[in-house]
């Protein structure tokens, strides 16, 4: 989604801002008061275009030039353009909500001049409804399931646990009230931003019904135990996402500083969930916040952090903030361990229960496959069209850096590589220009999976470990599988284009 942007600023005396985006789905309108026919059906075209830019979601900024000059309408004109936005949105079939209104200071008269923000929402024709997916990280015993239970559930914790006992899959998970494996949550909410969750739905099928807008919760584990769970948790449902839960009586404690750098790393947009602050004193919450606001501003995350204490900061935090499956397709998984792909056709598609025809790449679903060896599925296939003649490689080359080893990285180390839904241990089969690799430095490394060889893209998010050694990079050079590189040619040669 393109960036958004918002002339909200707290201070009223502010009278200005950046000049409006072409491309983008904010929209800045000094008013919208009795449009001719003609001029109607171009603002109608208009704000088909900025919902196509936001996936379906356009913000319009009411009282305010193009230019970005603050000007502010009369009350009468503010509700007449607000009535002109309303037939916009129902002749594209989308609904409009009031995010926020204020006053502004503008000298042209004494006369209260607003200006107003508007939500325009329009689910797209090929989908049930919008989905964003938000990975919950944080420490062990930081909250991280409790919060999602009372979200989706929609009642209070009792102070034992019920909360969290939904989101659990095992018993030992029960009995420890610790998460140690993935589990997926759903909120929604209405075209008027009304939240839907179980307290008034039975299902999941309700849910999704009843929504325009859903989120899906990826509910991930915090001890280091698990750290490898949650690193694919991370790569391979690409959060939208990531909400980093910290408790207000801890502070940045265990893995916390790990979450956070994953997802730095991973390049995900983070905010932050400070829990807990019922157990302490104010004093305590302070100082959480402020130590979290000295890590966020030091090198390597170089955030400023903006702190949500209203709703207005909520909205305002919030704006800081290409191709389908569908019913009856045919289509190949793999690969296999053997390096073969699968041809399948799909029967059926259900997203939360709820039965969809189409499915959009990075969305999470069921798909109902025809009759095959059920065996030959493991983690770390994927599902594409036969007319993108996939390939597969054993072998591959990745620019990386290696953020902390205790010794030297070298030929023959073994690491654990994700990138996205591939999670496979490799052998280090060479440095490019290199003996050895320590901690802070960059190189380009030549890696062979030691088990299967698995389907890569280049250029995407590489990250690796084993035991205390972490790095991150991206795959630069994809290697032809089962081939001996050894025979006649360098490592350098290979890399000259790199």
């Amino acid at each position: 989604m393109a960036e958004r942007r918002s002339c909200f600023y707290a201070d009223p005396r502010v009278t200005s801002r950046l000049c409006q985006a072409e491309e983008g789905n904010i929209e800045y309108k000094l008013k919208l008061v009795n449009p001719t026919q003609y001029r109607f059906e171009h603002l109608a075209t208009q704000l088909k275009w900025r919902l196509q830019e936001g996936r379906g979601e356009a913000v319009y900024q009411i009282g305010v030039e193009d230019n970005g000059l603050l000007v502010g309408l009369s009350e009468a004109d503010m509700r007449a353009s607000l009535r002109t936005l309303k037939r916009m949105a129902e002749k594209v079939g989308a609904d409009i909500t009031l995010l926020r209104e204020r006053e502004v200071d503008y000298d042209l008269d004494r006369n209260t001049r607003k200006i107003a923000e508007v939500l325009v929402r329009k689910v797209p024709d090929d989908q049930q409804f919008l989905d964003l997916r938000v990975a919950v990280l944080g420490n062990v015993d930081s909250g991280k399931s409790t919060l999602l239970g009372v979200l989706t559930q929609g009642e209070l914790d009792n102070g034992r646990g019920r909360a969290r006992l939904n989101l659990f899959r095992h018993l030992h998970e029960i009995q420890t009230g610790r998460t140690s494996s993935i589990s997926f949550e759903i909120l929604g909410f209405n075209s008027k931003g009304e939240v839907v969750n179980y307290s008034e739905s039975r299902t999941a099928e309700e849910i999704c019904e009843s929504s325009s807008k859903m989120i899906t919760f990826i509910d991930l584990a915090g001890h280091h135990k698990y750290l490898k769970t949650t690193i694919f948790g991370l790569t391979s449902y690409c959060p939208d996402f990531a909400m980093l839960v910290v408790s207000a009586n801890t502070g940045i404690a265990g893995t916390t500083r790990e979450h956070l750098g994953l997802a730095m790393a991973l390049k995900v947009p983070i905010f932050i969930a400070v829990s807990k602050v019922d157990l302490c004193s104010r004093g305590t919450v302070e100082r959480t916040v402020r130590q979290l606001e000295r890590v966020l501003k030091q090198p390597g995350c170089n955030k400023v952090p903006l702190v949500v204490s209203t709703p207005d900061d909520a909205v305002t935090a919030a704006q800081q903030f290409t191709q389908s499956t569908w019913e009856g397709e045919r289509l190949v998984v793999g690969p296999t361990d053997e390096g073969r792909f699968l041809r399948l056709k799909v029967g059926s598609i259900q997203r939360n229960r709820s039965a969809c025809r189409l499915l959009r790449a990075g969305q999470a679903a069921t798909l109902a496959l025809g009759n095959f060896d059920r065996s030959l599925l493991r983690k770390g296939m994927v599902m594409v069209s036969p007319k993108m003649n996939p390939t597969i490689c054993c072998q591959f080359e990745a620019a990386i850096v290696l953020l902390f080893h205790a010794k030297t990285f070298r030929r023959g180390s073994q690491v654990t590589v994700h990138v996205g839904n591939v999670r496979q241990t490799a052998t280090v089969e060479g440095l490019h220009g290199k003996d050895e690799l320590r901690t802070g430095e960059r190189a380009v490394v030549r890696f062979r999976f030691i088990k299967h060889p698995e389907y890569l893209r280049l250029g995407a998010k590489l990250l690796f470990r084993e035991g205390v050694t972490k790095g991150i990079g991206h795959v630069a050079r994809l290697l032809p599988p089962f081939q001996n590189h050894d025979q006649n040619q360098t490592l350098d040669q290979n890399l000259q284009e790199h």
